[in-house]
């Protein structure tokens, strides 16, 4: 492969599948070939049993810069029907994402760290949703998710504006859930990480798919608890202080 080639990188570690956005040319820009290999990836990285935790990030010191601006000359398919598809795909992830975000957290950027579950970023990260600078009409689902993640108004300004917002904004307003100084964003995510690993599937499955508005599963999780023994295990594993061993997965 040419190592310049904009891509999608990953690997799995300790739990943790890792996508790096890698297009440093273009600020790590989303071209239409990633936003297509996006789906498929999360796909076989859900398949993968040693998956617990999905991290999203940037190649060196920036997240996503948005779309690469020149593939909305491309006529080969609809650039924003394919950045949903990765949105939507990784907003349905069936385990804790988060995003990492260092830099410029623009346009498709922001598309993508609003569907993660988490976002954590370093102090000095900038974030912007930036489709007015263009005339183009945000997806109707990725303008609901945002409001339902920071709130009409916020999404209004974002929105009508183009303008970008430092971390204490994004951490204000709910758009990040942490913000750390550059040099010990690894090491929290890297201990975080390791702490969403250890906790139960079964709570972490049934807890997202509650929080994304599902109302209709109560009898299944119910009945997965009773079956898993997770429940059991960590009774049993706070009772005599050790560290739990759960056993339930994704697809049980």
């Amino acid at each position: 492969m040419d190592r310049t080639e904009p891509r999608l990188e990953h690997h799995v570690a300790n739990g943790v599948a890792t996508v790096v956005i890698t297009n440093p040319a273009k600020r790590n820009a989303m071209t239409a070939a990633m936003w297509s290999a996006l789906p498929v990836l999360l796909e076989r990285l859900a398949a993968d049993p040693a998956v617990r935790v999905l991290v999203l990030t940037g190649a060196g010191d920036t997240f996503c810069a948005g779309a690469d601006i020149s593939s909305l000359r491309e006529r080969t398919g609809d650039p924003q029907a394919l950045a949903v598809a990765a949105e939507e795909a990784l907003a349905a992830f069936p385990r804790p994402t988060l995003a990492v975000v260092r830099g410029y957290c623009v346009g498709g950027g922001s598309q993508l760290a609003a569907a993660c579950d988490l976002r954590f970023a370093a102090e000095g990260a900038s974030f912007g949703v930036t489709p007015a600078k263009l005339g183009i009409v945000y997806a109707a689902s990725s303008t609901r998710r945002l409001v339902a993640l920071i709130g009409p108004a916020a999404t209004k300004h974002l929105l009508f504006s183009g303008e970008l917002i430092d971390t204490a904004r994004a951490l204000r307003t709910g758009l990040v859930d942490e913000v750390l100084p550059a040099d010990g964003l690894d090491e929290r995510v890297g201990a975080y990480t390791a702490t969403l690993a250890a906790r139960s599937q079964l709570t972490q499955a049934a807890a997202k798919e509650f929080a994304a508005g599902r109302e209709d599963r109560d009898a299944y999780w119910a009945q997965q608890a009773r079956r898993s023994g997770d429940t059991a295990e960590g009774v049993a594993a706070f009772l005599e202080r050790r560290a739990p061993r759960f056993t339930w997965t994704t697809g049980a």
